[in-house]
């Protein structure tokens, strides 16, 4: 009997190529999604039996595809397909489909399927859930979540643009290089986020980490395709940087590991230097933008061989430059913590207390406040935070940390 789990993981790493291609089969983003869907389903029933096929996402390419094919003939009363017991007995039968994966016809699958996602017929506000449903798979609820609207209105929000793709006839093509470059701002945020989901994926979550991984190839193969822009060279930095620490960000247990507190031996090193080496190269045109700026503070924190030799005080210049070219109430909360470090938690308390309106939903928000009062001595106020924290957060491991601190301020109490 095969690892469940590791099943679920197989699934999400091999999502977007596989409903990438299929998109390109069928060419039209329901069939493609509802034949992946289908495939999965095969495979949870499959493949703990029979074992992993040799290449899952060739397997599910296939699959999928022969089941969509049986069900248009069918409604087209047409001879169908083998029975489902034989769609799956395949034997070697991906093995040449995986051979031609990454030829020239499957090559940019994904990255069509990004740039369809995130056609301008669409608004922003439909280009990044859409990509994130369709793209990556993640559910409905989440994206919700992180755009702060119900489930049922970012669902019907979804299906509209699909309709607005299908209505517009859209063409499924791989778009022309001005095309391309019109749209990159869209679907280099999308890969960001497609990042942040797998980054933050913790203790159960974990499957979902391989999302991570895949928009770190979705930035590079951005990057193959504007080598000389220097925003992607940024992308491309910032998250190699990021996950570079990520067999440090938790404990055995699934605990979070705060960025002070890490095994920086355990950081990626061959990740943090191909993440240098990109900053350092997108630096020199002299053209900053967010992702560079962001990049840059994650260079100042993988240069810094202990905690202690952090420069916080170029981080905090850094955050400024943020604030400037992108005012947002969470880079400020970021910014507070550097200003902690170089001017003390009276200082970033008062920069964090007027965010309170905007941030009130905002786990880290709560989090950081309970520090800073902690820190002040002013327990009981560090307390409520605490445990507004833990109302708010969105994983266990969020959740544990915060109490280990409630349980630290009650023993010292």
């Amino acid at each position: 009997m095969m690892d469940l789990a590791w099943i679920e993981a197989a699934l999400v790493s091999a999502r977007p190529k596989a409903v990438g291609a299929l998109l390109r089969h069928f060419r039209d983003l329901d069939t493609a999604e509802e034949a992946f869907q289908d495939a999965s389903l095969r495979a949870l029933k499959h493949w703990p039996l029979n074992g992993p096929p040799r290449d899952p996402t060739a397997w599910l390419i296939m699959v999928g595809r022969n089941v969509a094919i049986d069900g248009k003939r069918r409604q087209a009363r047409e001879a169908p397909l083998p029975e489902e017991d034989r769609l799956s007995d395949l034997e070697d039968a991906e093995s040449p489909m995986a051979e031609r994966l990454d030829e020239a016809d499957y090559r940019d699958d994904v990255l069509r399927l990004l740039f369809i996602c995130c056609h301008p017929a669409l608004t922003l506000a439909q280009q990044i859930p859409l990509a994130l449903r369709i793209v990556s798979g993640v559910p409905v609820r989440e994206i919700a979540r992180a755009f702060l609207v119900g489930e049922a209105a970012m669902e019907q929000r979804i299906t509209r643009a699909k309709a607005r793709i299908a209505a517009a006839a859209l063409p499924f093509e791989t778009p022309g290089a001005v095309e391309r470059a019109e749209r990159l701002d869209a679907v280099a945020t999308m890969v960001y986020l497609i990042f942040n989901e797998g980054y933050s994926a913790a203790g159960a979550e974990r499957d979902r980490a391989a999302l991570a991984g895949e928009a770190i190839r979705l930035a590079r193969l951005l990057l193959r395709m504007f080598s000389n822009e220097p925003e992607i060279m940024g992308l491309a930095a910032l998250l190699l940087l990021q996950h570079a620490r990520t067999p440090a960000r938790f404990d055995a247990e699934g605990a979070v590991i705060l960025l002070e507190a890490q095994d920086r031996g355990l950081w990626n090193r061959s990740m943090i230097a191909e993440g240098l080496a990109l900053i350092d190269k997108a630096m020199r045109h002299r053209a900053p933008a967010p992702y560079q700026v962001q990049a840059a503070i994650a260079a100042l924190h993988a240069r810094a061989a202990r905690p202690e030799e952090t420069d916080w005080a170029q981080i905090d210049l850094l955050y400024a430059t943020l604030e400037r070219m992108q005012p947002s109430p969470v880079v400020t909360l970021n910014r507070a913590v550097a200003v902690s470090r170089t001017r003390g938690a009276a200082a970033a308390l008062e920069m964090v207390e007027p965010l309170g309106d905007r941030l009130s939903g905002y786990f880290p928000f709560h989090g950081l406040k309970g520090a800073l009062l902690c820190e002040l001595g002013r327990i009981d106020e560090a307390r409520t935070a605490f445990g507004r924290a833990i109302a708010l957060a969105g994983t266990v491991a969020e959740a544990a940390h915060i109490r280990m601190h409630l349980d630290s301020l009650t023993k010292n109490s």
